[in-house]
C-alpha cells in the first residue's frame, strides 16, 4: 500500500466544463488521445453532476403577471486525472487547441 502512494505522488487534474455535451465529449476524447500519445496513465473521464440553473422571466413587461417563460442553462462537467505527468505531457496539453465554449482548469496535485 505504501509503495503505491509513493509511486503516484504527483497528479495532474483536469476539470472540463462546457454547455454542450457533444462538445465536451469531443474535447475529452482529444485530451485523452494527446495524453496517451505521450505514454501517460489516465484515470477518467469521470462525469460530474450536471449543474442546472433555471430562470423564470415575465413574458410581458407590465401586464399579464401570470404569463411567464422559463429558461434552463446546463453546465456539463468532466474530470480527468493524469498520474505522474511529465513536462512533455503538460506542454502538449497546454498547447492543445480546444473549441470555443470549453473551459479547462489544470491543477497539479
Amino acid at each position: 500500500m505504501a509503495k503505491k502512494k509513493e509511486e503516484f505522488s504527483q497528479k495532474l487534474r483536469l476539470r472540463i466544463r462546457a454547455y454542450d455535451h457533444k462538445l465536451i465529449d469531443n474535447s475529452t476524447r482529444q485530451i485523452i488521445e494527446t495524453a496517451e500519445k505521450n505514454d501517460a496513465q489516465i484515470v477518467g473521464p469521470i462525469p460530474l453532476p450536471t449543474e442546472m440553473k433555471k430562470y423564470t422571466v415575465n413574458r410581458s413587461t407590465f401586464v399579464h403577471k401570470d404569463s411567464r417563460e422559463q429558461f434552463e442553462l446546463r453546465v456539463h462537467k468532466r474530470l480527468i486525472d493524469i498520474l505522474n505527468p511529465s513536462a512533455k505531457i503538460i506542454e502538449s496539453l497546454s498547447n492543445l487547441n480546444l473549441p470555443a465554449g470549453v473551459d479547462v482548469d489544470i491543477k497539479l496535485i
